[in-house]
C-alpha cells in the first residue's frame, strides 16, 4: 500500500472524533481492555468495538487476547507515517509562505510606481 493511501486511511479513521478520543486515550493510558475503554464513554461496547475494528483497519490499533479479554493498544507505524505526511504538507506551505515574503519584501524595496507593475 502507498504512502498516501495508508495516510488517507489514518486521516479517515481519525476524522471521527470518538475514533480520535479512543486514540488519544489508548496513547495516554497504554493498553486497555474494552471494558477500560467503555467505562467513561456514552455508548454501547459494540460500538467502541466497531471504532477499534476501523482503526484496526487502518492500522492505528491492534489488538491481543489476554484469556478471554481483548487487549487494545496503539500502534505507532501508522501514526508516525501520518505524521512525516503532514510535515510534509507544512514544508510545502513554508516553502510558499517564503516565497510570498520575498517577492512582497521585493516589492517594497522598489519605488511606488514599480511596485504596481506586474
Amino acid at each position: 500500500m502507498s504512502a498516501m493511501r495508508e495516510s488517507v486511511q489514518v486521516f479517515a479513521a481519525l476524522g471521527e472524533p470518538t475514533r480520535l478520543a479512543l486514540v488519544m486515550r489508548l496513547r495516554a493510558e497504554g493498553p486497555c481492555s474494552i471494558s477500560r475503554l467503555t467505562d467513561r464513554v456514552p455508548i454501547s461496547r459494540q460500538a467502541v468495538t466497531r471504532h477499534l475494528r476501523v482503526l484496526s483497519g487502518a492500522g492505528l490499533v491492534r489488538e491481543t487476547r489476554s484469556g478471554r479479554e481483548s487487549i487494545w493498544e496503539v500502534g505507532p507505524a501508522r501514526l508516525d507515517a501520518a505524521i512525516r505526511c503532514l510535515e510534509e504538507i507544512a514544508a510545502g506551505w513554508d516553502s510558499a509562505l517564503s516565497g510570498l515574503k520575498q517577492r512582497l519584501e521585493s516589492r517594497s524595496e522598489a519605488s511606488p510606481l514599480e511596485s504596481w507593475a506586474l
